[in-house]
């Protein structure tokens, strides 16, 4: 679930989470964050790449609203690019895409954005913290899953996994664990094989 920021640790948690957004254990030190990247399905140069898209779709986000970074939880895989988060209006919702569809890298935009004004009911941010969380310990105690290459974000008890899958097998294992959880709503996928052509061609 998408939580306000303060501006003063932007620039930090910008380029952290770049390099980190898919692991789940907490790492320290530059050398364990070049382990990690080189870990990943991606590589270390893919890593780098997302960081650079992640840094131009948070400059113009800045540029024309700084609430975009608020609202808008932003993840990328191969320049595959998943949003979510709640905003105000459809307006919000179709800039934040289009801003990031203008960024050089950026193959695809997954926009999950959700329409609500502030006076509508949303679900419970404390909830889908606790979903969140319990999904990424169960991928990292799975031993037939490279945990490494997903990334989950929860929002409105809804579940978004966006990454790199070994084989169908290893898939259908992360989506199952999603839909085991207790107060899951729905399992959105945007994960791709490994051997899919499309990393390759963009």
């Amino acid at each position: 679930m998408p939580l306000s920021r303060p501006l003063p640790i932007i620039l930090a948690a910008t380029a952290l989470a770049g390099l980190l957004s898919g692991c789940i254990p907490v790492l320290i030190g530059a050398g364990a964050t070049t382990g990690v990247a080189a870990a990943e399905e991606r590589g270390m140069g893919g890593s780098i790449d997302d960081l650079k898209i992640r840094t131009e779709i948070n400059h113009k986000w800045f540029e024309r609203d700084v609430e975009m970074y608020r609202k808008v939880t932003l993840n990328i895989s191969e320049g595959r690019v998943m949003l979510t988060g709640v905003v105000p209006t459809e307006k919000n919702r179709n800039d934040a895409a289009e801003l990031v569809g203008q960024v050089a890298g950026v193959r695809e935009v997954m926009n999950e954005i959700v329409v609500r004004g502030d006076d509508e009911p949303g679900g419970s941010s404390s909830s889908d913290v606790w979903i969140q969380q319990k999904l990424k310990t169960r991928l990292l105690g799975d031993s037939e899953i490279r945990n490494i290459n997903y990334v989950v974000d929860v929002s409105d008890a809804v579940v978004y996994i966006l990454g790199i899958a070994q084989n169908d097998t290893e898939l259908e294992r992360v989506i199952a664990h999603a839909r085991d959880i207790n107060g899951v709503r729905r399992v959105i996928s945007h994960i791709r094989l490994k051997n899919d052509p499309r990393r390759a061609g963009g």
